[in-house]
């Protein structure tokens, strides 16, 4: 009897969702638990597993299409069976093009051009993974399937290729002279021992790529005010359209008022060291999530949002993480982390971080947020005003770490200590200035003191 492969709902408020790869074709055998297809939603790219085996007899919606939940997206007959004539689907989708449109259609920026102009790299879950443990750079293969995507026929094709000739020998002058002409040694034939390729050789190979050049013509002179063109266009589209939107209502809708707190971080990299010597690799984000968390339990009007016509307290801690990725920025949540040890947050950040640079989150693990971190001090930031991510009232910039003179004491002694720079946004809709001020200073309390979460 025949059974439907139907769009999966992989969260609560899923609606619909893309095919991004098929990883069967028509003809091919499925058994139950194979990973049959990719599932693109809005901020995560889900592996979807046969739920039976038989034979996938016809594919009904090719990669590229996006499909309400429920929607047959193939159907599949038991082995030894044939599909009958005039078998229907129970839902089928709206729109279904032929497979072959799907493939000219391009749904996504051709990774070529990508890796041109450095824009995002659009690639299946399996070519990701192929290309992580080869050690290769996606940016720089041609993707072949739907609109430029790479898929894991690409990464495989690269890594058969064969290995690259060796470099010519040159001695280190004709080398260095070779690198700053911007002379390619493969082309410099060498007239020294064994071929090798002397500064005389680089001179003369120099001197023939002057005398072949045309003589250039001067550049006309643009007109003064002269608009610039646009070289290149990213499709506002997936999670890149998603943080455009959310970002710019932020910003339109709430009262931003942000206080900043400079404080003395060297317990708190103590506290991190001593994890680091027991063998557990704990980073001042996790820290920072334990700290946020005793802060929210403590001082419960942060832990809000605006509901209609009302302020809503929330009861569960759930602390989202900023994360960049190739595919846009992501906001991956640990869940309860009142509830959890500094060991266990670290546990849970590093796999949701790792889950979202892999294009591989779960809908449900990128919702249910109360209160956002964001760090940029990895990158030389010292401070600045995130955007509020909406519905939550609360986000702290978390900058970098930086060794300066301070007074340390009554006294007026001065002493160089790693200070850390903070920046608490909030909505004065919903949190007014003076709350606010002590939710931020017990913060910085617990990062001055990490010991006293030991005490609670």
């Amino acid at each position: 009897m025949p059974f439907e492969i139907t769009m999966p709902q992989l969260g609560l408020t899923m609606e619909q969702g893309a095919v991004v790869e098929w990883y069967v074709a028509e003809g091919d055998s499925i058994s139950e638990g194979q990973e049959i297809f990719s599932v693109e939603t809005d901020k995560s790219v889900v592996s979807v597993e046969a739920h039976q085996e038989g034979i996938l007899a016809r594919l009904l919606v090719p990669a590229g299409q996006t499909v309400p939940v429920g929607t047959c997206l193939a159907v599949g007959v038991a082995p030894g069976e044939s599909l009958p004539a005039d078998w229907q689907p129970s839902q089928a989708a709206e729109s279904q093009a032929p497979a072959a449109e799907a493939q000219a259609a391009p749904e996504a920026v051709p990774a070529a051009e990508s890796a041109a102009t450095g824009g995002t790299t659009q690639a299946s879950w399996k070519a990701r993974s192929l290309a992580r443990d080869a050690g290769l750079d996606l940016r720089e293969i041609v993707g072949s399937g739907p609109g430029g995507r790479i898929v894991a026929a690409d990464v495989t094709a690269v890594t058969r290729a064969p290995a690259a000739a060796p470099a010519p020998e040159a001695t280190p002058v004709a080398a260095n002279l070779a690198a700053s002409l911007g002379l390619d040694l493969s082309r410099v034939a060498g007239s020294g021992p064994q071929g090798k390729i002397t500064q005389a050789d680089v001179l003369e190979a120099a001197a023939a790529v002057i005398r072949r050049a045309p003589t250039a013509a001067a550049a006309p002179a643009e007109p003064a005010g002269t608009l610039p063109e646009v070289a290149k266009t990213t499709p506002l589209k997936g999670v890149r359209k998603i943080v455009s939107e959310g970002m710019a209502n932020s910003v339109h809708t709430t009262a931003r008022v942000t206080l900043f707190r400079e404080v003395d971080a060297g317990e708190l990299a103590r506290l991190r060291q001593r994890f680091a010597d027991r063998g557990l690799k704990v980073s001042y984000n996790d820290l920072l999530v334990q700290i946020c968390a005793v802060a929210l339990r403590e001082h419960p009007e942060a832990n809000a949002r605006l509901g209609e016509g009302q302020i809503e307290h929330l009861d569960r801690i759930n602390i989202g993480l900023a994360v960049d990725t190739d595919r846009g920025l992501l906001v991956p949540v640990v869940h309860n982390a009142d509830r959890l040890t500094i060991p266990q947050i670290a546990t849970e950040s590093a796999r949701l971080i790792q889950a979202a640079r892999e294009g591989r989150s779960l809908p449900d693990e990128l919702r249910g947020g109360v209160f956002t971190i964001t760090n940029l001090g990895m990158l030389g930031v010292d401070g600045f005003t995130p955007v509020i991510n909406l519905p939550e009232c609360c986000i702290l910039g978390v900058g970098r770490i930086v060794r300066k003179p301070v007074v340390v004491d009554a006294q007026d002694t001065i002493a160089v200590r790693p200070m850390l720079t903070l920046s608490l946004v909030f909505d004065h809709r919903v949190l007014d200035g003076a709350p606010a001020a002590r939710f931020l200073d017990r913060i910085a309390q617990l990062v001055e003191d990490p010991m006293l979460l030991l005490a609670l």
